[in-house]
């Protein structure tokens, strides 16, 4: 015989339980514990990015689609996007569907504050003589 039988049960789980079963159980908490910091913690923290992101759109960013269209957000709504992808194109889009905001575009005014501004603009020309 090669291995004496006390030997071998001391190597094999003869001796002690509660060692034993320490042993069966750290590799698997190791690996538990890899596991959530290499992967279900850093996408954990993408996803809350990305809803942080979604939910900071507004009217005038940029932004990518996830079909790759690229175009600026006209109106905002709770879940919708109007988009203008070009001069006369606009489409509406899911918020969800955004994929990244290239640039964020000023925040719009309000409609009161734009229209008296024209109308004192459109004044002061009027009294220069000018046309614009």
């Amino acid at each position: 015989m090669l291995i004496t039988p006390a030997h071998a049960q001391s190597l094999f789980g003869g001796g002690d339980g509660a060692s034993s079963t320490l042993v069966q159980i750290a590799p698997l908490a190791l690996i538990f514990v890899v596991f959530y910091f290499f992967l279900i913690r850093p996408q954990q923290q993408k996803a809350k990015e990305q809803k942080a992101m979604l939910n900071a759109i507004r009217r005038g960013d940029r932004i990518v689609t996830g079909g790759g269209l690229i175009g600026t957000v006209s109106k905002a709504g709770d879940d919708e996007l109007q988009v203008d992808l070009a001069e006369g194109v606009r489409v509406r889009v899911v918020r969800s569907t955004v994929a990244s905001v290239l640039t964020r575009g000023e925040p719009a005014k309000a409609k009161e504050t734009d229209d008296k501004d024209d109308d004192a603009e459109a004044g002061d020309k009027a009294k220069s003589g000018k046309r614009g």
